[in-house]
Parts: C-alpha cells; structure tokens; sequence
C-alpha cells in the first residue's frame, strides 16, 4: 500500500533513484537522436520512456517506502531538464517558436532565483505540487506528439492540432505553477525564518 506523508531519507541507493539517473543519462542521448540522425522516431520512444519511469519512480517510492531526499531533487531536476533540452531542440528543428522556449525558461529562471533566497532564511526548496506534475504530464506527451505530427501525411496533419493543444495546455500550467511558487515565495519571505509557508 501507499504510504503517506513519508518524511524523505538520506539513502541514496533505492530504485526510484536509479530510474531518474537513467532517465538523466537519456537526455543527451535524446539530443543526439534528434540533432544529429533526425531519427525522430528513436527520439519518442526515448521521451515515452522517460514519461513511463517518471510515473513509475513516484510510485514505486510510495509503494516501497523509497522517497528519499536525493529523489525529490533528482526527480524534477529530470523532468526539467527532458523539458528544456526537448525545447531547445525543437527551436533549432523550428517545430515551435523561439518564444515560447524564452517563456517558458524564464518561468525557470524565475523559480530558480528564488532558492537560494528560501536557503538563507532557513527553507528547503519548493514541493512539487500536482499543478506542475500535470504540466509536465501534457508537456511530455505533447513532445512525442509534436515530433509525430512532423510531415505531410493525413496522420501527421491530423494529430497536430492534438499536439499544439497538449502543448498550449502544458504550457499554460507550467506557467500557473510557476506563479504558485512565488506566490508560496513571497508567503515566506513575509514569516519568520523556519516557519514554513502555508
């Protein structure tokens, strides 16, 4: 059974650790497949791939009582990454605008600053909240989507509009996620050190 409010550990050797390290280790190898080969093909089962162990990662440390503190920062330090290098690569294939990519890693950038701002008073960083998990959710699938949907055959043409939907959508969430975070920030900042944001 899952078990709830389990506080993380120090243990570093559990397997939803181990998945989010592979799933790191298929960045590069995700860039490769799309920069170099054009194998788009090769690319989605590599983006399928980390969506499956990003689902399963979270699960299994429930099941097993396996959350640890490496796993809440290797976690979504992953799936940031799958987003910005799929963002990126996608600007140089000229599959989406470059503003969006400017829109979307200034959320990052905005987030990012506020860190080190929480550490000095005495915070962790920031939970993960379920609005950002399902950003990441429709932007993860709306990136195999978008690499399908390249092409001028019937099903490219068809599922594209399906894609830029995902995308628009898990664009918008992650944008609303963002501003929760600095919402959460500037709750904060207006407490004592230590005392946690409501």
């Amino acid at each position: 059974m899952p078990h709830d409010h389990v506080e993380p550990t120090d243990r570093l050797l559990t397997i939803p650790n181990a998945l989010s390290v592979l799933r790191l280790l298929g960045v590069p190898l995700f860039l490769y497949l799309l920069l170099g080969p054009h194998a788009d093909g090769w690319a989605v089962v590599v983006l399928i791939a980390a969506g499956v162990s990003d689902w399963l990662d979270g699960k299994i440390a429930r099941w097993l009582n396996q959350t640890s503190k490496l796993g809440v920062l290797l976690d979504p330090a992953a799936d940031r990454l799958y987003i910005l290098a799929t963002l990126v690569a996608f600007v140089v294939r000229e599959i989406i605008p470059w503003w969006v990519v400017v829109v979307l890693v200034g959320r990052e950038v905005v987030v990012g600053l506020c860190l080190p701002v929480l550490r000095a008073r005495g915070y962790g960083p920031f939970e993960v909240n379920y609005l950002g998990k399902a950003a990441t959710f429709n932007l993860l699938y709306a990136f195999p989507m978008l690499l399908l949907a390249q092409g001028g055959s019937t099903a490219a043409q068809a599922l594209r509009p399906l894609a830029y939907a995902f995308m628009i959508w898990g664009g918008a969430l992650y944008l609303w996620s963002g501003a929760l975070y600095v919402y959460q920030f500037t709750l904060a900042l207006r407490r004592r050190p230590g005392v946690a944001p409501a």
